[in-house]
């Protein structure tokens, strides 16, 4: 058997196992929630509906981590931190879409869209807005706990005091701390010296999305598996740069995605207010007059296509665009040279390459 179909079977295998692990795990929870009341179901059919499907990037560098340092395929540990880290990416997107007041999500309704949905459909009382935002955020809350609830049941190597959980925690605390930032860089952007812009953008896409979304999985699965201090070190080299790239390329989507393959509409970013990089960069050099035009139209809820359009044109004219690209290569340079020095076999330094590959280049 060769190592590219070793691969594909191994890693189908191991996503098999994450979503029948997270079948079962909230097959169990729905019963003791419908227990209180059936009227939670909403909330369970949420979270059972964002954690079908999806890349399951996060779980599948988790598990490449864990057989690079050595860990046996599928085995329990690595397959219930893979469910862990779905059901806290569920939790994240449920939060991350009332933050930035977005109302899809992969093609369809976001949760407290839903909700707000399920009020209007019942016809009840006071205002569906508050609901369903309401209902979302205990709907997040629930997942985090669940997702907590999953990590525990590893056992003896997510402990308290290990490195897998030490990094599982560090994780966690880091991606509200980003989010926090994020929404700061909204309100307070257009106060701030605009030469930090593209500086501070750099830090909220570290902390809120690159880190938990390739730096940390990758070193979660090594740590359960007793990676070496000088492995883990070799997995942040790698990981952190790719997670950089894989979010600036998630910015130049939300900006100039297609809505049919990102699942969002055009310019959504734009309308949510996102000072992201390329955002940051197009303040910076497109003329004054321009810069000005970005910053009243950013984030306005009346934002009209025109204005997207106007806004892209901006960002491509002044090089925004062409700035933000050259940050994905060089960053996915160095992810790859880092890559090339990991002592691991063949079939996980190839899993991580393909990763890396589709994450750097991806179209949605």
């Amino acid at each position: 058997m060769t190592v590219a179909e070793q691969l594909r079977l191994e890693q189908a295998a191991f996503v098999a196992a994450v979503a029948g692990k997270l079948n079962e795990f909230l097959a169990t929870r729905q019963s003791l929630m419908s227990a209180i009341s059936q009227d939670i179901d909403p909330l369970m059919g949420s979270i059972s509906n964002l954690v079908t499907g999806g890349k399951r990037l996060r779980a599948l560098m988790c598990y490449w981590g864990w057989r690079g340092a050595g860990g046996e395929a599928a085995a329990h540990e690595v397959v219930t931190a893979g469910s862990a880290l779905e059901l806290f990416q569920a939790a994240a997107l449920i939060h991350d879409d009332i933050i930035d007041r977005s109302d899809t999500r992969r093609g369809g309704p976001s949760v407290h869209r839903r909700f707000s949905q399920l009020h209007q459909s019942h016809g009840w009382a006071l205002d569906s807005e508050r609901f369903g935002h309401a209902a979302a955020i205990l709907t997040g809350d629930l997942c985090l706990s669940f997702s907590e609830e999953s990590f525990t049941d590893i056992g003896a190597a997510a402990a308290s005091g290990s490195q897998a959980r030490l990094i599982f925690n560090l994780m966690r605390a880091e991606v509200m701390a980003g989010q926090y930032l994020d929404i700061l860089e909204e309100v307070a952007g257009p106060m701030r010296d605009r030469a930090g812009a593209v500086s501070r953008a750099q830090s909220i896409i570290r902390f809120k999305s690159a880190k938990y979304s390739t730096e940390h999985p990758l070193a979660l699965g090594g740590a359960l598996a007793g990676a070496s201090d000088e492995l883990l070190r070799g997995y942040s080299a790698f990981a952190l740069p790719l997670g950089e790239a894989f979010q600036l390329r998630d910015d130049v989507l939300g900006v100039f995605g297609d809505p049919v393959t990102t699942g969002k509409p055009a310019g959504d970013d734009l309308r949510e207010g996102k000072r992201t990089v390329l955002v940051a960069f197009a303040l910076d050099l497109s003329t004054p007059e321009e810069s000005r035009f970005i910053d009243a139209k950013l984030g306005s809820p009346d934002l009209s296509d025109a204005d997207v359009e106007e806004i892209r044109r901006i960002i491509q004219d002044c090089g925004a665009l062409q700035a933000t690209e050259v940050l994905i290569e060089e960053f996915g340079r160095t992810a790859f040279a880092a890559l090339d020095l990991l002592p691991l076999e063949d079939l996980p330094k190839t899993a991580l390459r393909r990763l890396a590959e589709a994450t750097v280049s991806r179209a949605a």
